[in-house]
């Protein structure tokens, strides 16, 4: 599942639209469940895997059309920051440092219809505890249990403030150690089948890694599946996100990261046309795959992407670009698939976090004014 938060210029068109297409595919799914639960299958396994799914299936669908018929309205916002009572940093003078970063689907979606096999709001609530570890966050599908994840020894003093559950919220939220400005949230143009179900689409945000150091950053979460209507629609997503790069990040440090649900190994896939348009660099090609990109072929990927190590290619990415001003240097990236599970060493989620720590460093600085900076500090 995929949301999008709402421009505020474009919101109510958009609100109007997205209610049509999502009243249509409550009938369109609907019936589907009902023809499929007609059909005959000689296999136990398969009929019960079937009726799971048209039971997760009805339950949003019916969600989804009371919330539309109740007559409840999407808001305007761009989604501001929730500074939190913990203490914030103070921001000094440097020209270098360095940062933590993790992008991880976090499978908030009510219990009923989530693909997670813990329970989500424990998992969710220990999920926010172990973010700590990390200075940035962007989590997707943070949807019916950001109580959980922000009030349960979460630490992080600056986190986006949620635009809700299903159907309503889009699922994507930043946490910080250091001030958040300027969040925007864009949603998707274009979707298939329960992606239209919510808003999807990508968030914008400049975080200010020391005084007067910014970096902007891009939350995504990109159309799900990989038949060919899904794929186009995706292709869209990334060329939507690209063009959005390129008009507000012009000149300016980037780092992108969340659930794209790509694959440069997958031919219908155009991850590789957003890094080219927008000189990124993907952390996982430079530091653990030598540079190169993999093959692509039309062979479907893989769908069990919890039993992938850091040596594969993973839909979670996290990709990143310098500026003429801060060099942006990339080390140990890990998937993190150890460290969030629970008790009994089950997931936490059904993805596997991502991270990757980044040195920076100011161009062009000379020996004078680094002493300066010094003395400032001093």
């Amino acid at each position: 599942m995929r949301l999008n938060l709402l421009h505020p210029n474009t919101l109510n068109k958009y609100a109007s639209k997205r209610k049509v297409k999502m009243i249509e595919l409550s009938a369109s799914i609907f019936s589907f469940i009902v023809w499929r639960s007609g059909e005959k299958d000689n296999n136990m396994r398969q009929v019960l895997n079937k009726q799971k799914q048209n039971i997760k299936l009805t339950f949003l669908v019916l969600f989804v059309f009371l919330s539309l018929w109740a007559g409840v309205e999407f808001t305007h916002g761009f989604g501001a920051m929730n500074g939190s009572s913990k203490t914030s940093p103070i921001l000094k003078n440097a020209d270098k440092g360095k940062f933590s970063v993790l992008t991880y689907n976090i499978a908030g979606l009510p219990q009923i219809i989530s693909s997670a096999k813990t329970e989500r709001a424990e998992s969710i609530a220990d999920i926010g505890q172990k973010l700590n570890q990390y200075d940035i966050v962007h989590v997707q599908e943070d949807f019916n249990y950001n109580d959980n994840l922000y009030e349960n020894g979460n630490l992080h003093p600056f986190r986006s403030s949620t635009k809700g559950g299903v159907p309503f919220g889009d699922g994507l939220n930043t946490l910080s150690k250091y001030p958040v400005t300027d969040i925007r949230r864009i949603p998707w143009e274009a979707c298939t089948g329960a992606d239209c179900l919510t808003p999807k689409g990508f968030s914008y945000s400049r975080i200010e890694v020391a005084k007067n150091v910014f970096i902007d950053f891009y939350n995504v979460h990109a159309n799900a599946f990989n038949h060919l209507e899904a794929a186009a629609a995706r292709r869209q997503n990334i060329q939507q996100l690209s063009a959005y790069i390129k008009a507000h990040s012009f000149g300016n440090a980037v780092v992108v990261m969340g659930d794209l649900n790509a694959h440069y190994s997958f031919s219908y896939d155009n991850i590789r046309e957003l890094l080219a348009e927008n000189h990124l660099e993907d952390s996982w090609i430079f530091l653990k795959h030598n540079g190169n990109f993999p093959i692509s072929v039309m062979q479907l990927p893989d769908n069990d992407i919890l039993k992938l190590d850091d040596q594969s290619e993973t839909i979670d990415k996290i990709l990143y670009r310098s500026s003429s001003q801060i060099q942006l240097n990339p080390s140990d990236y890990n998937l993190e698939k150890y460290l969030f599970t629970n008790l009994k060493g089950m997931p936490l989620s059904d993805h596997n976090p991502v991270s990757v720590t980044f040195s920076w460093s100011l161009e062009n600085t000379i020996p004078e004014m680094s002493a300066a900076i010094d003395n400032m500090q001093k």
